[in-house]
């Protein structure tokens, strides 16, 4: 063998034995994420879940059923075992109520932590909670930076703009991220969506109480349930609305795309109901009542463990603009509004706050 070609069988040696370790760091590293996944997808280890706001009922209620010893199914693959109080000053439903629950989860053997990054050391998925949706931009962003599954509760934010800030950030992030109401969970609705007992959905009128809150878009607060049953009902594509308001009841009038007509009626007299008529092409049925959250709560178990959302983001996008059409309804004393004309107004507002601010001599 001549020199040089000792020197090339030499370097091969060398390139050969460089490159064994970076195959097997390459290899343990996608195995781990495969591992990881599976873990997931599969429910083989518990899944450690943080509430980021204890503000809410939803937050107590929400641990009892995700904890309870006797769970079973994706339920029993997840468990609540951090949380992060949050709060607003300025929101007494925030304020008066955080310490009490609280000291619920607390009393569930929840850990409580003083900051969103030292909870998202210590779980694997995040319920966000927090009862004032004003908070929500800021609170998820730490979450998609992470890349933790989330669950972001009603109101999914206080503005359109901000509803399109955090479907954007979720997507560009890579984050798997829901928003629903409980509602939606509902037999009466799952039936309706499956084209049960009623047929084809020709129409439907949804009801819920609609308490205003001065922080928030008229119907993001409270109105949002009854919204979001239409709309999961009556299935996407709705153009255009019209607002009617009094003292104590807000009607708004949908037009969808194929000609059909869905209403929301929200009230703030009367009964605390919840409920819709639905108008088939095989009959017309009416359904009343609330199904409390164990069914939502087993699809955020679900969705914890697949990390695919139960609920588009197109369909929450719409529910959010409907609600946002109907506001500008309202200051246009009910003249129609189109969906598209507010989502084009939100998008322009977030893509203001993305460009860099001009500095004033």
């Amino acid at each position: 063998m001549n020199s040089t070609s000792a020197l090339l069988q030499i370097r091969r040696s060398r390139d050969g034995l460089l490159l064994v370790p970076l195959v097997l760091w390459l290899v343990t590293l996608f195995t781990t994420a495969l591992f990881s996944n599976l873990c997931f997808a599969q429910g083989i280890d518990n899944i450690r879940l943080g509430i980021i706001g204890c503000d809410t009922s939803h937050a107590p209620e929400f641990a009892k059923i995700l904890n309870a010893v006797e769970a079973s199914g994706p339920l029993a693959s997840v468990r609540v075992t951090v949380a992060y109080p949050g709060g607003s000053n300025d929101l007494p439903e925030s304020r008066d109520n955080v310490d009490n629950y609280v000291k619920q989860l607390k009393g569930m053997g929840i850990e409580v932590v003083d900051s969103i990054d030292e909870l998202l050391d210590r779980v694997d998925a995040v319920l966000l909670e927090s009862v004032d949706g004003r908070p929500h931009l800021g609170q998820a962003r730490k979450v998609f930076a992470s890349k933790k599954p989330v669950f972001i509760d009603k109101p999914l934010a206080a503005s359109l703009a901000d509803v399109v800030e955090i479907l954007q950030v979720a997507e560009e992030s890579g984050t798997p991220c829901f928003s629903a109401s409980a509602l939606r969970y509902g037999p009466a609705v799952l039936n309706a969506r499956a084209k049960g007992n009623v047929g084809d959905i020709l129409g439907c009128a949804a009801y819920s109480p609609c308490e205003l809150e001065p922080h928030h878009a008229d119907l993001f607060w409270y109105g949002v349930h009854g919204v979001e049953t239409l709309i999961a009902i009556m299935g996407t594509g709705c153009e255009s609305v019209i607002r009617v308001q009094s003292d104590g009841t807000e009607l708004v009038v949908g037009v969808w795309k194929d000609g059909r007509i869905g209403t929301f009626r929200g009230t703030r007299t009367g009964p605390h109901a919840y409920g819709a008529t639905l108008y088939g092409s095989k009959r017309v049925e009416h359904f009343v009542g609330f199904d409390g959250y164990e069914p939502l709560v087993l699809e955020i178990a679900t969705f914890f463990q697949t990390q695919q959302p139960p609920v588009a983001a197109e369909e929450t996008l719409e529910i959010f603009a409907f609600m946002e059409a109907a506001d500008e309804s309202k200051r246009l004393n009910g003249l129609p509004v189109t969906l598209e004309s507010v989502l084009q107004k939100a998008r322009e507002e977030v893509a203001h706050r993305k460009r860099p601010q001009q500095s004033g001599n």
